[in-house]
C-alpha cells in the first residue's frame, strides 16, 4: 500500500469537505446529448437521468462542456448553436441547455462549472458545414490550420479579447458556480505539423527573442485577463484550469517533476504553475491519467508534485476511469487502481478532491468504480471545500428552528438568517440528524441528512422509525459553501 508522508491512506477520516466532480463532454456527443437529433424533451430527460445517477453516486460537481469548438450550448451567446445539439451548427435546439443543466444540477446539490475550450474553432475539417456567422468565416485572419482543424491564433490581441467576451456572456447571464477550461491551449505537437504564427510573432513579438516564450506569454495574458474579468463581474465565481498532468519534466525545467512525458509548459505553452503562483486561478485540476508507479509519469509522483505547487489554491486531481476501456492500459483493469488513487488523494492534505473523466464511464460503472463511490468513498455527502480568498465571511445562523412529528415523518421548519456581515444572502442549508447515544459532531459527514442549494426553509424527514427520538441541527451556507454556526438542537420523538 502506497503511503503519503508516512500516513497510511486507510487511517484517513471520511471528509466532510471534498470536491467530487465529473466531466460531461458534449463534443462529438461523447457524454451528452448522445443523440444530436433526439429533440429537446429527449435530451432533457437524458440529462436528468445522468444527473440522477451522479447524485446517487455522491458526485457534487459537474464540469459541463458548453463551448466545444467556438460554438454554444447556451442561448445568450455571440457564437452559433453547437451542431452537437441538432446535427447542424446554428440551428436552435428549442431550449437553453446550459440554463436547464444549471437548474437541474442545483436541485440535486451539485455545482455546475461551465467548461470552455478556449482556442479550438473546429473539431474537424468540414469547414463548409460551418454556420455563416461562425467566427472562422467572419474573422478568417484570426485562425491557423493545424492538423486539419482551425485554431484561434493566441498571439493576436483581438483574439484574446474576443475569448474573454465569449466567456463573460456566461458569467453575466447564467447562475454557474465556476468557469472551467481544459488543456487545449496551443495545439499538442503532431509530427510534420508547424504552428503558422511567424507573421504574428513578427508583428506582436516585441520584447521577445524566443517565439516559445512569446507563446507562453500570450496564454498568460489570456488567463490573467480572464481572472480579472470573471472576478470583476462575479467576485465569488470560481475559475479553474484542467491542464495536462505534467507541467514540466525536471529535465526541461529545474522546478519540474521527476517524470519523462509530454508537458503543458513545453508542448502547449501553458505555464499552469505560474497561474497558481500569481493567484489568477482558484483551482487546478491536472489530468493525471496514469497509474500509481507508472515508469514515465507515476500518479503518486505527480500528486505529490502538484500538491507541493498549489500556492494555497485548490488542487482537484483529474482521474481516468475511461482508461479501463483501453487495451493498452492493463493497470486500469485492476479494480483497486482508482480506489487506491482516491486514498492517496485523501491522505494528501493539500489535495481537495477528484474530477473523473468522464460521465459515461461512471454511468457505465467502469470496473465497478461507481459501486465503490456509492458504497464506500462517497457514501456520505460532502460540501465542496471553501475558497477563503474569494469569500471568508460565513452566513448568520438560522432563526426559530422547530420540528414536529407528522403522520409519515418529521417536519422541520426555520426562518432564514439575517444577511451576513458582507451583505450576502443565504444560498442554502445543511441539515444534520443524530440519534440517542450519537456524538454531536458536525464535522462527521455521516451525520448530514440533507444538503440543499436553495432557500426553501423547511425539510420533511420521511426516513424515520416509529417510537424513536431524533435530534436535528441546521446550518446556513452561502454561495461558496461557507457554513454558519449551528442552530439550536430540535428534539422530536415519532409516534
Amino acid at each position: 500500500m502506497a503511503q503519503v508522508n508516512g500516513t497510511s491512506p486507510d487511517t484517513i477520516k471520511e471528509p466532510k469537505r471534498e470536491f467530487r466532480g465529473v466531466w460531461i463532454a458534449t463534443v462529438v456527443n461523447l457524454d451528452w446529448p448522445t443523440n444530436a437529433r433526439a429533440g429537446a424533451e429527449a435530451q432533457k430527460k437524458e440529462l436528468e437521468g445522468e444527473l440522477n445517477i451522479h447524485q446517487q453516486n455522491g458526485i457534487n460537481a459537474v464540469m459541463f462542456q458548453v463551448r466545444p469548438a467556438a460554438d454554444a450550448f447556451y442561448a445568450k451567446s455571440r457564437e452559433p448553436w453547437s451542431k452537437y445539439l441538432t446535427a447542424k451548427q446554428g440551428q436552435n435546439p428549442g431550449y437553453d441547455p446550459l440554463e436547464f443543466a444549471v437548474t437541474e444540477a442545483h436541485k440535486r446539490g451539485i455545482e455546475l462549472h461551465a467548461w470552455f475550450n478556449p482556442y479550438r474553432a473546429t473539431f474537424d475539417n468540414k469547414f463548409t458545414t460551418l454556420a455563416d456567422n461562425h467566427i472562422t468565416r467572419t474573422k478568417p485572419e484570426w485562425f491557423f490550420i493545424y492538423d486539419g482543424i482551425k485554431l484561434f491564433n493566441p498571439g493576436i490581441p483581438e483574439v484574446r479579447e474576443y475569448i474573454v467576451q465569449v466567456i463573460l456572456d456566461v458569467v453575466k447571464n447564467y447562475d454557474v458556480d465556476g468557469i472551467h477550461m481544459d488543456d487545449y491551449f496551443y495545439p499538442y505537437p503532431v509530427r510534420g505539423q508547424v504552428i503558422k504564427d511567424a507573421e504574428t510573432f513578427a508583428q506582436y513579438g516585441e520584447g521577445f527573442d524566443n517565439i516559445k516564450d512569446w507563446r507562453r506569454n500570450n496564454v498568460d495574458l489570456l488567463i490573467h485577463m480572464l481572472a480579472d474579468s470573471i472576478h470583476k463581474y462575479k467576485p465569488r465565481m470560481k475559475f479553474g484550469i484542467s491542464p495536462f498532468g505534467i507541467w514540466a519534466n525536471v529535465s526541461q525545467h529545474p522546478d519540474g517533476s521527476q517524470t519523462s512525458g509530454g508537458s503543458s509548459y513545453v508542448e502547449n505553452f501553458a505555464d499552469t504553475r505560474k497561474w497558481m503562483q500569481e493567484g489568477w486561478i482558484d483551482y487546478i485540476n491536472p489530468q493525471i491519467y496514469w497509474q500509481i508507479g507508472n515508469r514515465a509519469a507515476a500518479f503518486d509522483v505527480l500528486l505529490d508534485w502538484w500538491s507541493n505547487n498549489t500556492f494555497n489554491r485548490h488542487l482537484y486531481i483529474g482521474q481516468g476511469p475511461y482508461r479501463f476501456y483501453e487495451q493498452r492500459s492493463p493497470a486500469f483493469k485492476n479494480p483497486s487502481e482508482i480506489p487506491n488513487q482516491i486514498r492517496l488523494i485523501r491522505a494528501n492534505t493539500r489535495a481537495q478532491g477528484s474530477v473523473f473523466f468522464r460521465s459515461q464511464s461512471l454511468i457505465a460503472n467502469a470496473n465497478h468504480l461507481a459501486d465503490s463511490l456509492k458504497r464506500d468513498f462517497y457514501r456520505y455527502p460532502a460540501l465542496p471545500p471553501p475558497m477563503l480568498w474569494l469569500d471568508s465571511v460565513a452566513p448568520n445562523p438560522v432563526q426559530n428552528f422547530t420540528g414536529r412529528a407528522e403522520n409519515k415523518g418529521i417536519m422541520l421548519k426555520w426562518n432564514a438568517p439575517l444577511p451576513a456581515s458582507d451583505g450576502e444572502a443565504v444560498y442554502g442549508y445543511v441539515i444534520y440528524r443524530f440519534q440517542q447515544n450519537d456524538r454531536f459532531d458536525l464535522s462527521d459527514p455521516k451525520n448530514i441528512l440533507h444538503i440543499q442549494y436553495d432557500t426553501t426553509s423547511l425539510y420533511f424527514d420521511s426516513n424515520v422509525e416509529a417510537g424513536k427520538t431524533y435530534f436535528y441541527v441546521v446550518t446556513a451556507i452561502d454561495r461558496l459553501k461557507n457554513e454558519s454556526e449551528r442552530s439550536e438542537t430540535v428534539t422530536v420523538t415519532t409516534q
